[in-house]
């Protein structure tokens, strides 16, 4: 039995997927900018959101890796996961300590959370469509 071809992410998941990248990211980053804490404290925090979205782009591809049988060796994908959860962690530790009113606490938790998602999500439609066009490649001599 022949196999169904692989179809590829939707434009509109693709879509919604960027856009919920660029609303998460650049809301928290307005609501540090606008923000009335010290410039220290806006570059830990500011330093949290690229940590965790270095860390969330890193488990993904390493998780799909392993799903392909790609070699992911047991310390890098240990310290994926740890770095996730560090960074998550270290927010949650900084907003529980800030003095800030509660929303804005919720505010950054949620732009935050809902940057990693996306920074996911987006991953995967890139390696998706990587995939697709490598197979598509493949049977025309190319390399994909």
């Amino acid at each position: 039995m022949a196999l169904p071809a692989q179809q590829g992410p939707t434009g509109a998941f693709i879509a919604a997927s960027w856009v919920a990248l660029i609303a998460g990211a650049l809301t928290y980053l307005i609501g540090l900018w606008n923000a009335g804490m010290q410039l220290n404290e806006k570059g830990y925090y500011f330093t949290l959101l690229m940590y965790g979205l270095f860390a969330a782009v890193s488990l993904q591809k390493s998780v799909r890796d392993r799903s392909e049988a790609i070699p992911v060796s047991g310390l890098y994908f240990s310290l994926c996961w740890v770095s996730v959860l560090l960074a998550v962690g270290l927010l949650g530790v900084g907003l529980f300590n800030a003095n800030l009113a509660p929303s804005e606490k919720g505010f950054y938790a949620m732009a935050f959370v809902l940057s990693l998602f996306a920074a996911v999500a987006v991953q995967k439609n890139v390696r998706d469509i990587a995939a697709i066009k490598g197979k598509d490649h493949a049977g025309n001599g190319e390399a994909g």
